[in-house]
Formats: structure tokens, sequence, C-alpha cells
């Protein structure tokens, strides 16, 4: 079960400082929507909470977060 050994993620890690925690924080949610979508489909039982796998794949640069350029 990978909730017992998680810690807790360096967020200045997972984005190296190019995008906002807020982006971070949708992208993470969207992707656990995602997740928990497709154990619903597939009725598969999963150990992990559907928000830990979602931040690991982005810790581990499974999925980009993609954002605007934004003139000021």
């Amino acid at each position: 079960m990978m909730y017992e050994n998680y810690t807790k993620p360096n967020v200045d890690d997972i984005f190296a400082g190019k995008m906002s925690k807020y982006a971070l924080a949708i992208a993470v949610a969207k992707r656990a929507r995602n997740i928990t979508d497709d154990i619903r489909q597939d009725k598969d039982k999963v150990c992990d909470k559907p928000v830990i796998v979602a931040v690991e794949e982005f810790k581990n640069h499974k999925y980009i977060i993609l954002e605007p350029d934004v003139d000021d």
C-alpha cells in the first residue's frame, strides 16, 4: 500500500517554480477525478487514494501542466 510509505512531496520539486501552486492544485484535482472515474468504470479496487496517485504522477513527470503565457 503506497499510502503507508507516502511522504509529502516538495512542491518546488514538482514544477521547479515554472507554474503557480493554484495550477498544480487544479491539475491534481482533475487528474484525481479521472483516476476515480476510471476506477468506477473498471470496478477495480485500488489501495491508494486517487489524490496521492495524481501527486505521484506529477512528481514523476508522467503528466505536465501547461499554462498560457500571460503578458502583464
